[in-house]
């Protein structure tokens, strides 16, 4: 079982894939059809062209992706206020805030929350993230590590001094 979004860079095609005995797939299929809805036919034929298509830059995106995670998970460790452990997969790191709550950002606003925090944040700093908590991990937010690299250490500190300017 597995999917390309991840590995073939379809983020958001949410295309996956099994094997196994007829009588297991069979079911799974059964199950799964009524609990989301049908990927589309170009989404489809994308995941099978990518499957079936050339593989080898699959480690070199492997290695990328690591060292954006780790760039990510230290900077944002540096920040005051934040602990950010490092993610076994996917591409998202979800710091923890919790050390910044009760503090008051530059509006004056006193952080209570993690939509406070990134609402502050984006404000102050004009950087984008989501809150955690509906992904279960409040208060925390989400930050994909799917984009450049420069993009990624221009946020991360803007986050730093967002952090260093909370009283």
């Amino acid at each position: 079982m597995n999917g390309v979004s991840k590995a073939y860079c379809m983020t958001g095609w949410r295309i996956g894939y099994a094997g196994g005995p007829e009588k297991l797939i069979k079911t799974m299929a059964m199950i799964q059809s009524q609990s989301t809805s049908n990927p589309t036919a170009v989404a489809q034929w994308a995941a099978v062209e990518a499957l079936d298509g050339p593989q080898d830059f699959i480690p070199k995106h492997n290695k990328i992706f690591k060292e954006r995670r780790d760039l990510c998970v230290s900077m944002l460790n540096q920040a005051n206020g934040l602990q950010c452990p490092k993610p076994e997969g996917a591409f998202y790191v979800y710091p923890s805030c919790a050390g910044t709550m009760g503090k008051t950002a530059p509006t004056g606003k006193k952080l209570a929350t993690d939509e406070d925090f990134v609402s502050e944040l984006l404000e102050a700093e004009g950087v984008a993230v989501v809150q955690g908590t509906p992904f279960g991990v409040g208060p925390a937010f989400r930050i994909s590590y799917a984009t450049a690299t420069s993009a990624l250490e221009e946020a991360c500190t803007r986050i730093q001094r967002f952090c260093g300017n909370l009283q």
